[in-house]
Order: structure tokens, then C-alpha cells, then sequence
């Protein structure tokens, strides 16, 4: 007889069960919090918006010909396009997005040695994001992707490949960046730093490069960063390796450990189930807290489900069903905070990652609508819209835990509980819920996405059913393929997201 598993709770105790089995009990514990969240959930929002001449006929070790900079830039509207830049506030607003990693380079700021430019539209549209993060109080991840400075990089190398020629160079630069920001511009929503993207390390990497000469290892660059930070008083930690993808926790490799203050990864292939997703994360999740430092995915994805040029997979609800699956696998082993890859996206570099439509691909131009993209924006809301910053992840028993069936439970900082579900089955399965230490007397609403709901006409996320107290949470039927989540936070489709 064909066996199913599945892994529900921190323990990462495996039960076999018969395949035909579709019911359940999910019992969470509302007086047992299992971690506090360090971070939150949001997704990857780019200051970069141009376009960049490759010239690789001058370089010895050019960049690769297509798309070396991923889709790490472009997707936002034109800067004088202030309405369409008013909708994408609401639309982050909506989602809720409070845990943000913003992206940017350090030819934004610095273009020649110790020379700052503060005014370019690249800097203008970096305090736009910021600027709604302030606002709306969402925690921002400071994520400089590579350096492509052709004053400090190696002979040869492509300045975009290219690892830092002089760290102190490096190291000031980044630092008078940070001062600029928070001290000039007053922005108090930076809480992380990490000084490059996707270093070598991982089972891939790019962007540190000497070409034939010895570059200086990242944990040289780790130390300097460190140092300087001290020495000009700038607290916020710094994060990393920010490997690529989805690299095992090696503590023998970790020698730059003393100088973070947090530690972040990627995946793109996804976790649950698969890849040995639970044992890579559950290791960096117990390395995080031997060093009492908090642990984060800061890219995540599926690219099994397609990638590339205009792909499609990436905007798919079979996609959302894989994100929120691993979210809610990597929240009961304890990550601290998520963003997904990625907020806005032109869509066509390496797949059509946008959660909103800001870029209409047939004519190449940019909308003046920004319009849901519904698989990928009404799946990733079921994760970010309930769950406030800093949420605390809650015991939960699954009895029995049938394979395809992942759920994990939160409260955020006022005490609104919210029960997430996913159905990787095709066929639907009724579940009980029992909360125990929770406030009997307290109403919950029950929300649901499938492929079909969002494929039709004007989808609205409102509540398709209420219970009056927890004691009826009982034959809640999770429908095949389904995001479902359960929650005393009754939110209706024209309110805001949870942010704290």
C-alpha cells in the first residue's frame, strides 16, 4: 500500500498513514509559543531602474550576455508617475508587506571613489520605497547586490563581476551610505544590511570575482564592513551569506559568523517535501540560534515550476502553493522572516515574478494601472496580509498528517490568532480544529484561494465563513489545491494588511 507523510510540527516526528485517508485534527496551542518571528513577510522591492550598456568586448572576464543582473532591477513605475507610484503603495499596503528587502547598488551612490550622488533617479526612487516603509512601519532588509563600480574593481573583471579591489574603499562607502540614510534622511525602518548578493559559497554564486588576480574573501570584506561600522557608530547588524540556493549549513565554512549579526539564505527550488528543504533549513535554523542571531530566507521561489524570459511559472497558483507550503514548513522550524522574489517585476528577464502588473509586456511599456497579477498576488496575500511583524508561531499537532497537507499557526502582537492551512491534494480534506489556552468566547473567519476562485471575474478576499467561538471549528473542509486560512483577524477585501 502506497505510504503518505508528512512533516506538521516542530519535532519533525514522521507518521505513515493509508493513502485514502482525508480527514484530520489540527490542534494548536495558543499558550505555547514555539518562536517569536524576528522579522516578518514581505518581498523583494528594487531601487534600480535601469537599463546598462554591457560593453564586455573590454573585459577579460565579462558577465554573461543575457540578463547578468537577473530581474533585480526595472518593474517600478516612471518616477514622474506619481499616481501609478500612489497605487503601488496601496497595493503594499493591502498585502500588508512588512518585512521588506529593498535592493540597490553601490554605483547608485558612489560612481567614483569617495564622489556621492544623492539626487540620481536610481537614489530617488531607493527613498520612494523607503519612504512607504517609514510610513507604514515595515521592517526593511538593505540588500546591496553587487558593487559595479569600475573604480574598485579588478583588472579586467567586468565591474559588475567584479569583487571589491580596496575593502576599506568598499567598506566606507557602504558606511557613508548608511549615514546618509539614517542620519541625513532620518530613516529609522533599516534594520539589516548584507553587502553583496549571492556570493560563491552556496551550490552557486557570482559577483565577487578577481579574474586572475586573488580577490579578498568575503569574510575579509565581512571583517572590514564590521569595523567600520564600529568605528563610524552605525548599528545596524549585518546579514548574511546570502547563498544561493538553498546551501547546506556548513558551520566549518562559517568563519565570518562573529562579524553578523543575522543570518540569511535562497531557494529556488522549493522546501516542502522536497530537496531535503527541512533538514537544510532546520540546521541553519539551530546554527542561528547556537549564536543567538536570528535567521531569514531572503529570496525564495520555485523555479521547477518555470523560469526565464516571459515564463509564466513563476505567477501560477501551483507556484503559490509551493511558497506558501514553504513558508509555512520553515515558520514551524523557527525562520525568523521571508521575501518572496519579488513585489514588482518587468517580466520578462527571468520569469514573471511580479505580484502586481506594472509593465504591459506586448508593447514594452509601462502601465499607467497597476493591476493584480491574481494567482501570485491573492496566494502570497494568504501568508502576508493576516500576519503582522514579529508574529508568534504557536505549537501545532497534526493527527494524522497525511502528505500534501502543511499547516502552521501564529499570533500576532495584539493576540489575533490566524491558523494557516495548505492542500497540496488533489482531492479535498475535512479538518477539526481544537485551540486550546485560546479565548473560547472569540469569533474566527475562514478564508480560501484556489485556482479556479482566482481565475474568475472580480475575486474578492473576503471571508466565506464565520465561526462564533473555537469550539466550532469542526468539518472545516480544505478544497483540493486550496491556500486556507482560519483567524479571529476578520479582514474584509477593502481593508489593509496587518503590518504590526
Amino acid at each position: 500500500m502506497k505510504k503518505l507523510f508528512l512533516l506538521a510540527t516542530l519535532s519533525g516526528s514522521v507518521i505513515s498513514l493509508p493513502a485514502q485517508n482525508t480527514k484530520l485534527d489540527l490542534r494548536v496551542d495558543a499558550g505555547n509559543i514555539i518562536h517569536q518571528m524576528k522579522g516578518g513577510l514581505g518581498a523583494s522591492w528594487h531601487a534600480l531602474i535601469k537599463d546598462i550598456p554591457l560593453d564586455n568586448e573590454k573585459y577579460d572576464y565579462p558577465v554573461r550576455h543575457i540578463n547578468p543582473r537577473g530581474s533585480a532591477y526595472a518593474g517600478n513605475p516612471p518616477l514622474g508617475d506619481t499616481a501609478t507610484w500612489g497605487q503601488l503603495y496601496q497595493h503594499a499596503k493591502w498585502l500588508g508587506l512588512d518585512f521588506v528587502r529593498v535592493e540597490l547598488s553601490q554605483h547608485m551612490y558612489e560612481p567614483g571613489r569617495n564622489i556621492f550622488d544623492w539626487k540620481n533617479d536610481e537614489m530617488q526612487a531607493l527613498y520612494r520605497i523607503l519612504d512607504w516603509c517609514e510610513a507604514n512601519h515595515a521592517d526593511v532588509f538593505l540588500q546591496q547586490m553587487w558593487g559595479h563600480v569600475a573604480w574598485n574593481a579588478h583588472p579586467g573583471v567586468h565591474p559588475l563581476l567584479s569583487a571589491p579591489k580596496s575593502v576599506d574603499d568598499f567598506a566606507n562607502g557602504i558606511a557613508t551610505l548608511l549615514k546618509y540614510l539614517t542620519e541625513t534622511k532620518k530613516y529609522t525602518c533599516i534594520k539589516y544590511f548584507c553587502m553583496t548578493n549571492e556570493p560563491p559559497g552556496g551550490p552557486w554564486g557570482y559577483w565577487w570575482s578577481g579574474g586572475s588576480h586573488t580577490p579578498a574573501t568575503i569574510t575579509d570584506a565581512w571583517k572590514k564592513l564590521q569595523e567600520t561600522f564600529t568605528k563610524q557608530g552605525i548599528k545596524i547588524p549585518l546579514s548574511g551569506p546570502d547563498w544561493v540556493s538553498l546551501p547546506p549549513c556548513e558551520p566549518a565554512k562559517i568563519d565570518f559568523d562573529q562579524y553578523l549579526g543575522a543570518f540569511d539564505i535562497h531557494s529556488y527550488f522549493g522546501l516542502y517535501n522536497k530537496n531535503n528543504g527541512e533538514q537544510v533549513i532546520g540546521d541553519w535554523v539551530k546554527y542561528a540560534r547556537t549564536k543567538n542571531k536570528p535567521f531569514f530566507l531572503t529570496e525564495f521561489g520555485n523555479m521547477d515550476l518555470g523560469w526565464g524570459a516571459d515564463n509564466q511559472g513563476p505567477k501560477t497558483f501551483k507556484a503559490a502553493l509551493s511558497n506558501a507550503s514553504d513558508v509555512a514548513l520553515c515558520m514551524n522550524l523557527g525562520v525568523d522572516g521571508f521575501n518572496r522574489w519579488s513585489f514588482t517585476n518587468r517580466g520578462d528577464m527571468d520569469g514573471q515574478w511580479q505580484l502586481v502588473k506594472t509593465y504591459d509586456l506586448p508593447t514594452k511599456t509601462y502601465s499607467k494601472e497597476v493591476t493584480t497579477e491574481n494567482e501570485a498576488y491573492y496566494g502570497f496575500a494568504m501568508l502576508s496580509r493576516f500576519m503582522g511583524k514579529y508574529a508568534s508561531v504557536l505549537s501545532v499537532k497534526m493527527d494524522p498528517q497525511p502528505e500534501g497537507i502543511v499547516a502552521t499557526a501564529y499570533k500576532n502582537s495584539d493576540g489575533q490568532l490566524s491558523i494557516l492551512m495548505v492542500n497540496n491534494r488533489k482531492e479535498a480534506v475535512t479538518v477539526n480544529v481544537t485551540v486550546d489556552n485560546g479565548s473560547k468566547k472569540q469569533a474566527f473567519y475562514f478564508y480560501e484561494v484556489t485556482e479556479t476562485l482566482l481565475k474568475g471575474d472580480n475575486f474578492q478576499l473576503n471571508p466565506v465563513k464565520n465561526y462564533k467561538d473555537e469550539g466550532k471549528l469542526k468539518n472545516m473542509l480544505l478544497q483540493p489545491e486550496s491556500i486556507s486560512i482560519v483567524t479571529t483577524n476578520v479582514l474584509n477585501n477593502g481593508d489593509l494588511g496587518v503590518i504590526e
